[in-house]
């Protein structure tokens, strides 16, 4: 797994050994941000269950102006450290070691607001529902952020109206899919991709 553009293009990252990570392929990373690019620069970016870390750092490398990483597994954590040493970002980044709920909490106590967040939760275990539920409820989303979700393919996500979510997109890949999402909080249309 490499950095595809911007400042840290073409250095390698480390992921955590075995099975219990999906480090987002460089295709469907590349397809991920050519389509968030015009949003990138300057931007805040969250990168939820980080495993490696490899979203928010090419986020970094590409001109987001701070990232946050949320991540409770110990192999994970060290990758993450380690590559965002190695891409030397690691001054434009704050890594929570813990699960996604307390470090959502921990935000919203440091008061943080965010114009990008990516989640990628383990696959049927309905884990980006209280995600999503906790980012709009502690205020942790700027005016205009985009959300997307990982999720298997065809999957639907429970509620989002309700939590004042709107998909704007979804982007399917052969085994998985991209789900693009506003938060209006009632107005349509905020961030739309």
């Amino acid at each position: 797994m490499r950095v595809i553009a911007g400042s840290a293009r073409r250095l390698q990252l480390v992921t955590p050994p075995g099975m219990n990570t999906r480090p987002t392929t460089d295709r469907i990373k590349e397809t991920l941000f050519n389509m968030l690019q015009m949003h990138l620069g300057g931007s805040v970016f969250l990168d939820l269950f980080a495993g490696s870390g490899g979203i928010g750092i090419e986020a970094l490398s590409r001109g987001a102006k701070h990232a946050c990483f949320a991540e409770n597994a110990k192999e994970a954590l060290t990758c993450i450290k380690a590559n965002l040493n190695h891409t030397k970002l690691a001054d434009r980044a704050t890594v929570y070691g813990m699960d996604v709920s307390a470090a959502l909490t921990r935000m919203q106590t440091e008061k943080r607001r965010f114009d990008i967040v990516f989640m990628d939760p383990p696959y049927g275990r309905g884990l980006e529902v209280s995600a999503l539920s906790a980012l709009a409820r502690f205020g942790l989303l700027a005016e205009d952020a985009i959300v997307i979700v990982e999720t298997a393919l065809g999957e639907q996500i429970e509620g989002l109206e309700s939590m004042g979510y709107h998909v704007d997109r979804i982007k399917e890949y052969k085994t998985n899919q991209h789900m693009f999402l506003s938060y209006d909080g009632g107005t349509a249309g905020a961030g739309a991709i």
